[in-house]
Protein backbone atom coordinates (compact mmCIF):
# COMPACT_ATOMS: atom_id res chain seq x y z
CA UNK A 1 0.00 0.00 0.00
CA UNK A 2 1.19 3.50 -0.81
CA UNK A 3 2.33 5.65 2.08
CA UNK A 4 -0.45 8.21 2.39
CA UNK A 5 1.00 10.68 4.90
CA UNK A 6 4.70 11.42 5.40
CA UNK A 7 5.61 13.11 8.67
CA UNK A 8 8.53 15.53 8.89
CA UNK A 9 10.11 16.91 12.05
CA UNK A 10 11.50 20.46 12.11
CA UNK A 11 13.93 22.24 14.37
CA UNK A 12 11.76 23.89 16.99
CA UNK A 13 12.46 27.62 16.90
CA UNK A 14 10.98 30.62 18.67
CA UNK A 15 10.66 33.83 16.67
CA UNK A 16 9.52 37.37 17.37
CA UNK A 17 7.59 38.84 14.44
CA UNK A 18 6.42 42.36 13.65
CA UNK A 19 3.02 43.17 12.19
CA UNK A 20 3.28 44.87 8.79
CA UNK A 21 -0.31 44.70 7.54
CA UNK A 22 -3.81 43.89 8.81
CA UNK A 23 -7.07 43.51 6.89
CA UNK A 24 -10.52 42.00 7.29
CA UNK A 25 -11.03 39.56 4.45
CA UNK A 26 -14.57 38.89 5.76
CA UNK A 27 -16.43 40.52 8.66
CA UNK A 28 -15.18 37.89 11.08
CA UNK A 29 -11.82 36.90 9.54
CA UNK A 30 -8.75 39.08 10.07
CA UNK A 31 -5.62 38.54 7.97
CA UNK A 32 -2.33 39.67 9.49
CA UNK A 33 1.01 39.76 7.68
CA UNK A 34 4.11 39.64 9.88
CA UNK A 35 7.81 40.07 9.17
CA UNK A 36 11.07 38.97 10.76
CA UNK A 37 14.57 38.32 9.49
CA UNK A 38 14.26 35.02 11.39
CA UNK A 39 11.69 33.81 8.86
CA UNK A 40 14.38 33.22 6.24
CA UNK A 41 14.59 29.57 7.33
CA UNK A 42 10.91 29.07 8.21
CA UNK A 43 9.63 25.65 7.07
CA UNK A 44 6.00 24.56 6.72
CA UNK A 45 5.49 21.62 4.37
CA UNK A 46 1.86 20.82 5.14
CA UNK A 47 -1.18 23.04 4.56
CA UNK A 48 -2.55 22.11 8.00
CA UNK A 49 0.66 22.75 9.94
CA UNK A 50 0.43 24.75 13.15
CA UNK A 51 2.55 27.39 14.80
CA UNK A 52 2.19 28.17 18.48
CA UNK A 53 1.29 31.78 19.28
CA UNK A 54 2.16 33.25 22.69
CA UNK A 55 0.08 35.95 24.35
CA UNK A 56 0.43 37.61 27.77
CA UNK A 57 -1.56 35.72 30.41
CA UNK A 58 -2.98 36.53 33.81
CA UNK A 59 -0.06 34.65 35.42
CA UNK A 60 3.65 34.41 34.64
CA UNK A 61 2.85 31.78 32.01
CA UNK A 62 1.75 33.00 28.56
CA UNK A 63 -1.52 31.99 26.93
CA UNK A 64 -0.80 29.73 23.93
CA UNK A 65 -2.88 29.05 20.82
CA UNK A 66 -2.29 27.01 17.65
CA UNK A 67 -2.72 28.69 14.26
CA UNK A 68 -2.19 27.60 10.66
CA UNK A 69 0.45 29.39 8.55
CA UNK A 70 -1.93 30.70 5.86
CA UNK A 71 1.04 31.68 3.68
CA UNK A 72 4.74 32.39 4.05
CA UNK A 73 7.56 33.75 1.93
CA UNK A 74 11.11 32.98 3.04
CA UNK A 75 12.57 35.42 0.50
CA UNK A 76 10.41 38.31 1.75
CA UNK A 77 10.64 36.90 5.30
CA UNK A 78 6.91 37.17 5.91
CA UNK A 79 4.27 35.00 7.52
CA UNK A 80 0.52 35.41 7.01
CA UNK A 81 -1.99 34.32 9.65
CA UNK A 82 -5.79 34.36 9.44
CA UNK A 83 -7.78 34.81 12.66
CA UNK A 84 -11.42 33.75 12.89
CA UNK A 85 -12.63 36.30 15.43
CA UNK A 86 -15.52 35.25 17.62
CA UNK A 87 -15.52 35.00 21.37
CA UNK A 88 -13.15 36.79 23.72
CA UNK A 89 -9.97 34.71 23.81
CA UNK A 90 -6.45 36.18 23.82
CA UNK A 91 -5.87 35.50 20.12
CA UNK A 92 -9.11 37.21 19.10
CA UNK A 93 -8.39 40.20 21.32
CA UNK A 94 -4.86 40.54 19.97
CA UNK A 95 -5.93 40.21 16.32
CA UNK A 96 -8.73 42.77 16.65
CA UNK A 97 -6.31 45.33 18.11
CA UNK A 98 -3.20 44.48 16.06
CA UNK A 99 -1.54 47.32 14.18
CA UNK A 100 1.68 47.71 12.16
CA UNK A 101 4.66 47.66 14.48
CA UNK A 102 3.08 45.31 17.06
CA UNK A 103 5.06 42.22 18.03
CA UNK A 104 4.00 38.57 18.20
CA UNK A 105 6.00 35.64 19.57
CA UNK A 106 5.59 32.29 17.81
CA UNK A 107 7.09 28.82 17.99
CA UNK A 108 7.28 26.09 15.36
CA UNK A 109 5.99 24.46 13.32
CA UNK A 110 7.23 21.43 15.21
CA UNK A 111 6.48 19.20 12.24
CA UNK A 112 4.54 18.68 9.03
CA UNK A 113 2.24 15.95 7.75
CA UNK A 114 2.36 15.82 3.96
CA UNK A 115 -0.30 13.95 1.99
CA UNK A 116 1.16 12.03 -0.95
CA UNK A 117 0.12 13.45 -4.35
CA UNK A 118 -1.40 10.15 -5.48
CA UNK A 119 -5.10 10.98 -5.45
CA UNK A 120 -7.56 11.72 -8.25
CA UNK A 121 -9.51 14.19 -6.10
CA UNK A 122 -9.62 15.82 -2.66
CA UNK A 123 -12.52 16.78 -0.38
CA UNK A 124 -11.73 19.39 2.28
CA UNK A 125 -14.34 19.84 5.02
CA UNK A 126 -14.34 22.31 7.88
CA UNK A 127 -15.61 25.38 9.71
CA UNK A 128 -14.17 28.89 10.13
CA UNK A 129 -11.16 27.61 12.07
CA UNK A 130 -10.26 25.26 9.20
CA UNK A 131 -10.50 27.87 6.42
CA UNK A 132 -6.83 28.96 6.67
CA UNK A 133 -5.71 25.37 6.05
CA UNK A 134 -8.37 24.76 3.40
CA UNK A 135 -7.50 27.97 1.58
CA UNK A 136 -3.79 27.34 1.66
CA UNK A 137 -4.17 23.76 0.45
CA UNK A 138 -6.44 24.75 -2.43
CA UNK A 139 -4.17 27.59 -3.52
CA UNK A 140 -1.06 25.40 -3.43
CA UNK A 141 -2.56 22.55 -5.47
CA UNK A 142 -1.12 21.96 -8.96
CA UNK A 143 -3.05 22.95 -12.05
CA UNK A 144 -5.85 20.56 -12.92
CA UNK A 145 -6.14 18.96 -9.49
CA UNK A 146 -9.78 18.18 -8.62
CA UNK A 147 -10.68 19.57 -5.20
CA UNK A 148 -14.01 20.08 -3.47
CA UNK A 149 -14.41 22.23 -0.36
CA UNK A 150 -17.37 22.12 2.01
CA UNK A 151 -17.30 24.72 4.78
CA UNK A 152 -19.73 25.98 7.40
CA UNK A 153 -19.78 29.73 8.04
CA UNK A 154 -22.22 32.15 9.61
CA UNK A 155 -23.52 33.79 6.42
CA UNK A 156 -22.74 34.56 2.78
CA UNK A 157 -20.51 37.49 3.80
CA UNK A 158 -18.15 35.02 5.49
CA UNK A 159 -17.54 33.01 2.31
CA UNK A 160 -14.05 33.30 0.85
CA UNK A 161 -12.60 32.99 -2.62
CA UNK A 162 -9.35 31.19 -3.36
CA UNK A 163 -6.96 31.93 -6.22
CA UNK A 164 -5.88 28.54 -7.53
CA UNK A 165 -4.93 26.73 -10.73
CA UNK A 166 -6.76 23.66 -9.41
CA UNK A 167 -10.24 22.59 -10.54
CA UNK A 168 -12.02 23.79 -7.42
CA UNK A 169 -15.69 23.43 -6.48
CA UNK A 170 -16.74 25.35 -3.36
CA UNK A 171 -19.82 24.51 -1.31
CA UNK A 172 -20.87 26.67 1.64
CA UNK A 173 -23.31 25.91 4.44
CA UNK A 174 -24.64 28.70 6.66
CA UNK A 175 -25.38 28.37 10.37
CA UNK A 176 -25.11 30.76 13.34
CA UNK A 177 -21.73 30.97 15.07
CA UNK A 178 -23.52 29.86 18.22
CA UNK A 179 -24.25 26.52 16.50
CA UNK A 180 -20.58 25.84 15.76
CA UNK A 181 -20.66 22.62 17.82
CA UNK A 182 -23.82 21.32 16.14
CA UNK A 183 -23.02 18.92 13.26
CA UNK A 184 -26.45 19.21 11.61
CA UNK A 185 -25.59 21.89 9.04
CA UNK A 186 -22.35 20.22 7.92
CA UNK A 187 -24.01 16.81 7.66
CA UNK A 188 -26.82 18.30 5.57
CA UNK A 189 -24.18 19.71 3.25
CA UNK A 190 -22.41 16.38 3.02
CA UNK A 191 -25.64 14.59 2.09
CA UNK A 192 -25.95 16.79 -0.98
CA UNK A 193 -22.46 15.95 -2.29
CA UNK A 194 -21.66 13.34 -4.89
CA UNK A 195 -18.06 12.20 -4.69
CA UNK A 196 -16.10 11.97 -7.95
CA UNK A 197 -14.94 8.67 -9.40
CA UNK A 198 -11.44 7.45 -8.66
CA UNK A 199 -9.29 7.50 -5.53
CA UNK A 200 -9.90 10.47 -3.26
CA UNK A 201 -8.56 11.92 -0.02
CA UNK A 202 -10.86 13.48 2.57
CA UNK A 203 -9.65 16.03 5.13
CA UNK A 204 -11.89 17.22 7.98
CA UNK A 205 -11.34 19.84 10.69
CA UNK A 206 -13.92 21.55 12.90
CA UNK A 207 -15.18 21.41 16.49
CA UNK A 208 -14.26 17.94 17.76
CA UNK A 209 -17.82 16.60 17.91
CA UNK A 210 -18.67 18.03 14.49
CA UNK A 211 -15.48 16.64 12.92
CA UNK A 212 -16.23 13.23 14.44
CA UNK A 213 -19.77 13.22 13.04
CA UNK A 214 -18.53 14.22 9.59
CA UNK A 215 -15.82 11.55 9.70
CA UNK A 216 -18.32 8.86 10.68
CA UNK A 217 -20.67 9.88 7.86
CA UNK A 218 -17.90 9.82 5.25
CA UNK A 219 -16.70 6.40 6.42
CA UNK A 220 -20.04 4.72 7.08
CA UNK A 221 -22.58 6.34 4.74
CA UNK A 222 -20.25 7.15 1.85
CA UNK A 223 -18.09 4.06 2.33
CA UNK A 224 -14.85 6.00 2.00
CA UNK A 225 -11.66 4.07 2.97
CA UNK A 226 -10.40 5.05 6.43
CA UNK A 227 -6.78 5.13 5.26
CA UNK A 228 -7.69 7.88 2.78
CA UNK A 229 -9.03 10.25 5.44
CA UNK A 230 -7.61 12.60 8.05
CA UNK A 231 -9.84 14.22 10.67
CA UNK A 232 -9.07 16.60 13.53
CA UNK A 233 -10.95 18.48 16.20
CA UNK A 234 -9.54 21.99 15.86
CA UNK A 235 -11.44 23.11 18.95
CA UNK A 236 -13.61 21.64 21.67
CA UNK A 237 -16.72 23.30 23.04
CA UNK A 238 -16.08 24.64 26.53
CA UNK A 239 -12.30 24.23 26.44
CA UNK A 240 -9.51 26.59 25.40
CA UNK A 241 -6.57 25.60 23.18
CA UNK A 242 -7.96 22.09 22.60
CA UNK A 243 -6.93 20.03 19.58
CA UNK A 244 -7.89 16.39 19.01
CA UNK A 245 -6.63 14.13 16.22
CA UNK A 246 -9.52 11.82 15.33
CA UNK A 247 -7.99 9.29 12.95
Amino acid sequence: MDQIITRHRHELKRRTLTVTQTSRITPNMIRIVLHSDDLGDFVSLGADDHVKLFFPGSTDKPEMRDYTPRAYDTAAKTLTLDFAVHGEGPATQWAENAAPGDRLNIGGPRGSAVVAPIFDWYLLIGDETALPAIGRWIEEMPAGTKVISLATVACEAEQQTFDTPAQHQAFWVHRPLTDGADPAALLNGLRKLTLPDGKGFVWIAAEAGVARSARDYVLSDLGHPKEYLKASGYWLLGESDAHQPLD
